[in-house]
C-alpha cells in the first residue's frame, strides 16, 4: 500500500492537469505559430508560469487498489501483485493462468 499523502499528491496532480490541459495546449499551438523571437519568448514565459504539477509528463500510473506507482498493468489499472491475486481467485474476466 502506497502512502495516503503519495496518492493525494497525485490525485492533486491530476486535477492540476484537467485544470490547465485547454490553456496549455492554446501556448503551445501559439508557440509553434510565433513568427519572431520576441513573441516566442513571451509565450514560453507563459507556458513556464503555469504550475509545474498541471504538466501531463508529471502524472503516474498508479493502482487503484493499493496506489502501488510501479509494474502497472494499463488493461486493467492494477499493479502486478494485485491482477496476480485477482486472475487466481476468477474475479478477472477472460483472464487465466498460462500453462504449456
Amino acid at each position: 500500500m502506497a502512502k495516503k499523502s503519495m496518492i493525494q499528491r497525485e490525485i492533486k496532480r491530476q486535477k492540476l492537469t484537467k485544470k490547465y490541459e485547454n490553456k496549455r495546449k492554446n501556448i503551445k499551438k501559439s508557440i509553434k505559430r510565433a513568427s519572431n523571437f520576441t513573441e516566442y519568448m513571451n509565450l514560453q514565459q507563459q507556458l513556464q508560469k503555469l504550475p509545474r504539477n498541471s504538466s501531463q509528463c508529471r502524472l503516474r500510473n498508479r493502482c487503484w487498489m493499493t496506489g502501488r506507482s510501479r509494474g502497472i498493468y494499463r488493461d486493467f489499472g492494477l499493479s502486478r501483485h494485485v491482477l496476480r491475486e485477482m486472475s487466481h481467485e476468477c474475479l478477472l474476466p477472460g483472464v487465466t493462468k498460462s500453462s504449456w
